[in-house]
């Protein structure tokens, strides 16, 4: 059997997680609260963490990566030089 623990280059959308524990818990008949007023961005942060995910504020590292790359080819296209710094 594959071990699904590491994909290499996989990505995802940490809120995913955040949903599908929720859901498990709502099916396991509990009613989960995150936050229970105001942003939840905090405590879904913390449960991400505690199932050993690191959570980006940036978002996903993989879309951030080639939006950057891409930001890269167009300002060497256009000014002819890559970035300084990097």
């Amino acid at each position: 059997m594959p071990d699904h623990a590491v994909v290499p280059g996989e990505s995802y959308n940490p809120w995913s997680i955040v949903n599908l524990v929720f859901h498990h818990l709502a099916e396991a008949g509990l009613h989960p609260v995150l936050g229970e007023a105001g942003d939840p961005g905090a405590p879904a942060a913390d449960l991400l963490r505690a199932l050993g995910i690191d959570p980006a504020p940036e978002g996903n590292r993989r879309v951030t990566a080639d939006v950057k790359a891409q930001l890269d080819e167009l300002r060497v296209a256009v000014l002819g030089e890559p970035e300084s710094g990097d």
